[in-house]
């Protein structure tokens, strides 16, 4: 089957489209589809699910391998509430569409004989600036992600000034809600402040939503719909990659947890299900479970995953000198930035990850196995912590 994936993954363009509904087609047949996560969420917001943070796993590079590894702890885990994502920037660096993500994904489903809905998420769908070029680039990225069975959108306008940030959130709610495909509520989620900026207030936050179309107070305790905004992203400490030291190793983050449980109060007051925590996976393991006591709604997981596949021991050397020293000639104005190499490459080696896509995929097939042995620890970890094992019944039940 990975030989067939590879086809997909690196064969002409023409060919792919017609693989997709294929693939899409054959895992329906085997009770696997793709679906938004709302009807899950509306069950959280109405309080009928409780104690549980739903994890996003990001997905940069081997995305089949690793998808299969993730289907196949979650079977052992008998988890269902969690979801698969893919940013805008990662797309890019990372040279996936949404279309071969979910082939992929799809693929890796089939092959572990996983059951039921799969979630894929379209994280930090970025909006640059306002002009009519940025604006219609991701109305068109939303168009290929709802194709492609995106039916989780992140929008992130939070790097513009807070007026803008509250027009165009509106703007694309209008633009999801008009376009997403019949029968199915899209989950839309919106960002008031950008990870690793100043930390959100309580009162920033509801200076957002009430201004952001439907995220209007709610009128009764059971809450059964979604005007707007299903859930917020805010600022709490966290920062993408996390702070590299000069050592190239990760400083440990003061996370402020009460304002994560506050923060969730404030937003469930306004018709949404709670907060998202991005920047995530380089807190250390004995901060994880204070999100999901703090109420953390949907907690988002990507730099750690690449930082295991660079630093395993199954990762060819050869293959990481090559990476390591594209980057270096690449980014010879950004190394200026950074007291010492090993930092400079600890952030900036994911940006190789789109140049030797090839590569890595095609590395032989027991580095992979030995690197996804790795990352499955990792997936068990996370679906214990965050208290999504044994969901399965429940996921099915919502959506038989």
């Amino acid at each position: 089957m990975r030989k067939l994936v590879e086809q997909f993954v690196f064969g002409p363009e023409k060919n792919q489209t017609k693989a997709y509904y294929k693939v899409k087609k054959e895992a329906l047949k085997r009770g696997i589809f793709l679906a938004s996560i709302a009807p899950f969420y509306k069950q959280i917001a109405t309080g009928d699910t409780t104690g549980l943070s739903v994890p996003a796993f990001n997905i940069r590079t081997l995305t089949f391998d690793i998808a299969c590894s993730i289907f196949k702890t979650a079977k052992k885990s008998k988890a269902s509430a969690f979801i698969l994502e893919i940013a805008s920037s990662e797309m890019e660096y990372t040279r996936q569409t949404p279309q071969e993500f979910a082939f992929c994904v799809l693929k890796a489903a089939v092959k572990e004989k996983y059951k039921g809905p799969i979630f894929l998420q379209g994280d930090h769908f970025y909006l640059k600036n306002t002009s009519h070029e940025a604006i219609k680039g991701l109305e068109n990225l939303i168009l290929q992600a709802f194709a492609a069975g995106f039916y989780n959108i992140d929008i992130d306008c939070s790097d513009l000034a807070l007026e803008d940030n509250i027009k165009y959130t509106n703007y694309f709610i209008e633009f999801i809600k008009k376009n997403q495909p019949v029968g199915i509520e899209v989950t839309i989620g919106g960002e008031v402040s950008s990870i690793g900026g100043a930390e959100t207030t309580q009162t920033g936050l509801e200076d957002f939503l009430k201004r952001v179309q439907g995220a209007c107070p709610v009128q009764s305790e059971r809450n059964e719909a979604f005007n707007g905004i299903t859930k917020v992203s805010c600022q709490t400490g966290t920062r993408h990659g996390g702070i590299v030291l000069p050592s190239g190793g990760i400083e440990k983050i003061s996370i402020n947890f009460e304002n994560i449980r506050c923060l969730g109060e404030v937003a469930k007051q306004y018709a949404t299900t709670g907060v998202v925590q991005h920047g995530a996976s380089t807190l250390q393991n004995d901060q994880f479970d204070g999100l999901r006591r703090a109420g953390a709604l949907e907690v988002h997981l990507s730099t750690l995953f690449s930082d295991i596949i660079f630093d395993s021991r199954y990762f060819p050397k050869e293959l990481k000198e090559k990476m390591y020293s594209w980057v270096e000639q690449n980014f010879p104005e950004q190394r200026k930035n950074f007291t010492t190499d090993q930092q400079f490459i600890k952030v900036f080696r994911k940006r190789s990850l789109g140049i030797f896509k090839k590569e890595i995929w095609l590395m032989p097939s027991r580095n992979i196995k030995g690197i996804c042995q790795e990352l499955e620890e990792k997936f068990l970890f996370f679906f214990k912590i965050f208290n999504v094992n044994d969901t399965e019944k429940l996921i099915k039940k919502i959506y038989n």
